[in-house]
């Protein structure tokens, strides 16, 4: 986020009808990034999980929500208090902002800041998800929510966006949510899966994804929504800046994905659609801290450095024995890692800001910066996310039962199933709900095994 401006009144900035609605516009890309990133996820699952997989992301939207404009808005913007974390009296229930007051020396309304803010609110917790498919129950996962963003994220963001926040006044850069939004959800979610453990059938049963088609639909409005996440982060396009990280976001992705499916073919034979998903999203996520202040040039390197590391790092969940179901620690914690420390190398000094990376000239100074708030961040996240995880389960149980978790989380948590098999190939069976694991169908006079 580009920092605040004090101005004085005689230079106050007039509201622009472009800039705020620009803003709109990118704050309903971002929202629409949480709906792409259920179906990429729910792609990935086995079918019995699916729905509960689009139901994680979407409860996202209402707990969040609600919990912005009550007091979230207030604690990661407000006025700072030790730097740490913010409050505003005004801005709870954000009922104390004027309709055309400015925020804090830009040419939106307050309103549109908080809007645009609320949907990275809203993506977040959604993201870690994706590590904990399959086994946790839906009540306690929207108590996480709930606690989570309280704990974990409001003050995080206070941290890396807020005025007087400690992260910012040190000149920690971090453009759209490296650190504030993904290294974030990438320790919660290795903290929340080391206290609930692997699920039933780890390294024994395939896990493979159901709907492939699902996640590429699911990665490619990613990317879409993107653009907004990334290029509206400079709340405005009057100097250039927003361009730039916008005709950034493109190249490191593109980067991120060719890497990934080189390293793939190399490695394992074959260009998967499931690499270039993962691929595009690792770029993603690599440039989001790191665009505006690099040179396009310097985008292909980060994409390129981040789809390789990120496409190393998802077998590091073999290795280390923990179950990252979708592996959201090797692409969302590696890529955020990887695309805040290369700001310390590939700052140009000339877009976002006059720091300067080592390739630069600028020394060490900024990549210190840099790893300080990549690891505070890191260390924060994944001691209060294991810590909120533990007491839910010790009060009301994280985990469904392991008959739940065989037989499907979807059809025991929300009385659903995803497809409905019973008409498969024309037939007239008066079946009502979806055949378990490694049923047998009859249809159209063969046996159909269904992979659940």
């Amino acid at each position: 986020m580009p920092p605040g401006i004090t101005t004085l009144a005689a230079d106050a900035p007039a509201l622009s009808a472009a800039n705020t609605g620009f803003m709109l516009i990118c704050s309903a890309l971002v929202m629409l990034m949480t709906p792409a990133l259920a179906f990429f996820y729910g792609g990935m699952v086995r079918v019995k999980s699916t729905l509960n997989m689009l139901m994680m992301s979407f409860i996202s939207l209402g707990i969040v929500t609600i919990l912005w404009v009550l007091y979230g808005f207030g604690l990661a913007f407000g006025a700072d208090a030790g730097s740490v974390i913010g409050w505003s009296s005004d801005y709870a229930g954000l009922s104390g902002i004027g309709l055309t007051q400015l925020w804090d020396g830009y040419t939106i309304p307050v309103y549109v800041f908080a809007v645009f803010q609320l949907m990275f609110a809203i993506l977040t917790p959604a993201l870690i998800s994706g590590a904990l498919a399959d086994r946790v129950k839906f009540t306690a996962w929207a108590l996480f929510i709930a606690l989570w963003v309280t704990a974990v994220y409001f003050p995080v963001a206070h941290w890396v966006w807020g005025s007087g926040g400690w992260l910012f006044e040190m000149g920690v850069i971090d453009f759209a949510g490296g650190t504030a939004v993904h290294i974030n959800a990438g320790a919660a979610a290795l903290g929340v899966i080391l206290v609930i453990g692997k699920r039933v059938g780890f390294r024994k049963d395939p896990m493979r994804p159901h709907s492939l088609p699902l996640v590429m639909l699911g990665a490619g409005l990613l990317w879409f929504g993107w653009f907004g996440f990334n290029a509206g982060s400079w709340l405005g396009n009057d100097d250039g800046v927003g361009a730039v990280m916008f005709l950034n976001t493109q190249v490191a992705t593109a980067a991120a994905m060719l890497a990934w499916l080189a390293y793939e073919k190399l490695r394992h034979g074959s260009f998967t659609t499931l690499g270039a998903a993962s691929g595009a999203v690792a770029g993603l996520v690599a440039i989001t801290p790191s665009g505006g202040s690099c040179s396009p040039l310097g985008a292909i390197a980060i994409g390129a450095v981040a789809g390789l590391l990120c496409a190393m790092a998802v077998g590091l969940k073999y290795t280390f024995g923990y179950d990252d179901s979708l592996d959201v620690i090797g692409v969302h914690l590696v890529g955020g890692v990887t695309g805040s420390l290369l700001v310390g190398l590939f700052a140009t000094g000339g877009v976002q800001s006059d720091a300067k990376g080592l390739f630069y000239g600028g020394g060490l100074a900024q990549l210190g910066k840099q790893a300080t708030g990549v690891f505070a961040v890191l260390a924060y996240s994944l001691l209060v996310s294991a810590l909120l995880a533990f007491v839910i389960d010790r009060i009301m149980g994280m985990r469904v039962p392991e008959d739940v978790e065989v037989s499907g989380i979807d059809q025991a948590e929300h009385a659903e199933t995803a497809y409905d098999f019973s008409g498969a190939g024309g037939g007239t069976g008066s079946r009502k709900t979806a055949p378990g694991p490694g049923h047998t169908l009859a249809a159209a006079g063969t046996n159909k095994k269904v992979d659940a």
